[in-house]
């Protein structure tokens, strides 16, 4: 069963990840303004690098269970549970509770410490 939480942790990541890279490209840098247009592409850009690093967070909560080594679990789990429950504390706080984002990292970190 905490393999199965670990595994449904890394995929609702990754859904999340992808939910965030499309939102950013459709919704907000479609109505953005960023001159130079330079700084757009930075913008842009590390934006979606918050989006690959969510991704690579997710695929590693997915393969946990296949990995041999304790200690590889433990940081695994330690360090994703906290980048992704700093996100949704930021997301929850940045849109005063409004955004489904918090609550979809939240469940990711609530999966991710049960599978613990």
């Amino acid at each position: 069963m905490r393999d199965l939480l670990l595994q449904c942790s890394g995929a609702a990541a990754i859904v999340i990840a992808l939910i965030h890279g499309l939102l950013g490209e459709t919704k907000v840098f479609t109505r953005a303004s960023i001159e130079p247009p330079r700084l757009r592409t930075l913008i842009r850009l590390v934006w979606q690098a918050g989006t690959v690093a969510w991704i690579g967070g997710g695929v590693l909560l997915f393969a946990v269970p296949w990995m041999e080594s304790n200690l590889a679990r433990h940081w695994i789990i330690v360090t994703l549970a906290i980048v992704f429950g700093f996100a949704a504390l930021a997301n929850a706080w940045a849109h005063r509770g409004r955004h489904f984002g918090w609550i979809g990292m939240s469940a990711v970190v609530a999966m991710a410490l049960a599978g613990y």
